[in-house]
């Protein structure tokens, strides 16, 4: 008889995670933290993933994303290849995204981390792979390694993912990362969300669709300020200028101090409660103000660090070692 195939563990979309999936995610990336803080115990932590190789295939910019796998990989001895450049690549002479895909695994890297242009380009990448896909991001469609890295930072900060009021602003329509944390974060009970957003920006009607489907609160506003005193967990972005549409940029190009509006210092800051936290994906260009930095309930970099956990249990996972 022909033996079976074990599925390949692609992750293209945060609705692939139940809630105990992301547990063993978030316990691997708690063990992890602290491995990486040992000395004592980094070496075994380094030895891993030996002899497994990491390639980064991205079709947009990105630092964090692109270091954080890099540097996740490496502390598990992987070795890591990849390219930001693609312009430099035969996707300049036209090359598909499948056939890009295709020639790649064809050298037997372990695993793909794919940033791209168009929603569900991760998808169609996968169905051509030979090795596990890792949606880094897709156009304005999802970015679930983010929304995981982001779930994990209100854990660590709050001690809980349930029972939050999820405050985000900024452009909703374009940013990936808050759709992904939406779809996460409803996966969890007794949370709320209130969404800011300037006209044309606002949360696209899918997700608010999926929210209504699960009766689970939520109300948009333009205003910033009286949404700040009852968040838990407020979630900031930046206007994807890379991504928006005709209307938005006529609105944009009428509403000039758009931006300041939209802008949080410390001012605003000091309107929420003191547990509450301020979040942002990152990078920032005016949103927050650089006086919020200080501020101890500012953890866009902590974030950073989380993500760095997040990300090697995700690797062991599409490995199948968790």
């Amino acid at each position: 008889m022909p033996q079976s195939v074990t599925p390949l563990r692609h992750i293209l979309s945060a609705d692939q995670f139940d809630t105990n999936l992301i547990s063993r995610i978030f316990e691997y990336a708690d063990r992890a933290g602290e491995a990486v803080e040992d000395q004592r115990r980094y070496h075994q932590l380094g030895n891993r993933l030996s002899g497994h190789i990491l390639y980064r295939l991205f079709y947009k910019e990105s630092t964090r994303t692109y270091e954080s796998f890099g540097f996740a990989a490496t502390h598990m001895g992987m070795a890591v290849l990849g390219t930001q450049s693609v312009q430099f690549s035969s996707v300049a002479k036209g090359e598909t995204l499948e056939d890009t895909i295709r020639t790649i695994c064809s050298y037997r890297p372990s695993m793909i981390v794919l940033r791209s242009a168009k929603d569900g380009e991760a998808a169609q990448a996968a169905a051509v792979s030979s090795v596990p896909i890792i949606n880094a991001g897709d156009g304005s469609g999802e970015h679930p390694t983010q929304a995981l890295l982001d779930l994990y930072t209100i854990q660590r900060e709050l001690g809980r993912t349930s029972g939050l009021h999820i405050v985000m602003g900024g452009d909703l329509a374009n940013g990936r990362t808050t759709r992904s944390l939406v779809k996460l974060a409803a996966k969890f009970p007794n949370n709320t969300f209130t969404f800011i957003a300037p006209p044309t920006f606002e949360m696209k009607d899918d997700i608010l669709a999926e929210l209504r489907s699960k009766n689970i609160q939520y109300n948009e506003t333009a205003e910033v300020k009286p949404a700040l005193a009852a968040a838990d967990i407020v979630y900031w972005t930046r206007i994807q200028k890379e991504r928006i549409n005709d209307a938005q940029t006529d609105y944009l190009a009428a509403h000039p101090t758009t931006g300041e509006d939209y802008s949080l210092g410390l001012a605003e800051v000091t309107l929420m409660p003191p547990h509450a936290r301020l979040m942002h994906p990152l990078p920032r260009v005016g949103e927050i103000k650089l006086e919020v930095d200080s501020d101890p309930r500012a953890i866009y970099f902590k974030q950073m660090h989380y993500g760095l956990l997040i990300r090697m249990g995700l690797i062991e996972w599409a490995l199948g070692y968790i």
